[in-house]
């Protein structure tokens, strides 16, 4: 008799449902329900606004949801002691004190954190030769986003937010930033979770193997990044009424001359039309393809988000 083997579910570094907050008027973040399993390096992308730093405050504990629910870890988002031994965060703008030094940094943390790990961050920074001793004003731009990074790896974190740190940086020390984070997470072996907050799609490709889009405050899309890729294709065919593809497939974004029409399609099923040639589409061409749609106010053509993307999509879910 043989036994089947059942796979188990993943389990959730982060979880939420309906998040939205809201500044008087102002919505933020709206109707936000997203997953990321752990042990990923999720990428966070979407245009200047979009509600990326926002939801990252509501997961870091520094600031409450207008309404919605928020996992962290299995346990709502606070300012507390045990909460916050569990999260990293690195802000854009990387608080640091700029006239202590590296090695100021470490004592404080160390007398701040239960479980800091003060060789971590020494080794780190001596692998990077950066002064440990130098004041961090005093470092280059590339150098101090290390040394805030290398600090929040310290606490031993279940999960790091890390929000747009490496936009200030250059090609290089953009490409040695990326590199320290999918390191951690390698050597975590499925303890550690990052939510990398970026605009740069091209540098997120290189690390993350979940995604989530966000553009006019509400999600555009989610999921594992492979998956994503597969479910989405280019068709490039005469130009013609697409009303029959479209009973099947969701339509993201359509470009049409007077001999060709281009469509970027989310896959409902196979494809039978022959006059329809299918291409691959890379990453940066599908999350500007959603952000693009968003954009436009009549957005229903797309897809709900969805962390699994087998099922044929019907209608837009918006979010931020």
């Amino acid at each position: 008799m043989s036994m089947k083997l059942v796979e188990a579910p993943p389990r959730f570094a982060v979880e939420t449902r309906g998040l939205t907050k809201r500044y008087r008027s102002v919505t933020a973040l709206g109707d936000c329900s997203v997953t990321i399993p752990e042990g990923r390096i999720c990428g966070l992308v979407g245009p200047n606004g979009a509600g990326k730093t926002t939801l990252l405050r509501m997961l870091a504990g520094l600031a409450a949801p207008t309404s919605g629910t928020a996992a962290v870890l299995g346990a709502a988002p606070r300012q507390d002691p045990a909460f916050l031994s569990e999260v990293g965060y690195v802000a854009q703008e990387m608080p640091l004190y700029r006239r202590m030094s590296a090695e100021d940094h470490i004592r404080i943390g160390a007398r701040l954190n239960s479980r800091w790990d003060a060789d971590l961050v020494r080794g780190r920074l001596g692998e990077l030769d950066i002064p440990l001793g130098q004041s961090v004003g005093a470092l280059s731009g590339g150098q101090r986003a290390q040394v805030a990074l290398s600090l929040a790896l310290a606490k031993r974190p279940r999960l790091l937010l890390l929000d747009e740190p490496v936009a200030a940086l250059d090609p290089l020390a953009r490409r040695s930033f990326l590199a320290t984070v999918a390191t951690a997470v390698a050597d975590a072996e499925g303890s550690l979770t990052v939510l990398l907050s970026s605009h740069l799609i091209l540098d997120l490709e290189r690390v993350c193997d979940h995604l989530i889009v966000i553009a006019k405050s509400h999600v555009q899309l989610q999921g594992e990044t492979e998956d994503l890729l597969a479910a989405h294709k280019v068709l490039v065919g005469p130009a013609k009424d697409t009303t029959a593809l479209e009973r099947v497939h969701t339509v993201v974004q359509a470009t049409t001359t007077a001999r060709q029409t281009s469509l970027l399609v989310r896959l409902g099923g196979p494809l039978i039309d022959p006059a329809w040639q299918a291409e691959d589409v890379g990453l940066e061409e599908l999350v500007l393809a959603y952000m693009s749609a968003a954009a436009v106010p009549d957005h229903a053509q797309l897809p709900p988000p969805a962390n699994t993307i087998a099922e044929p999509a019907q209608s837009a879910g918006e979010v931020r």
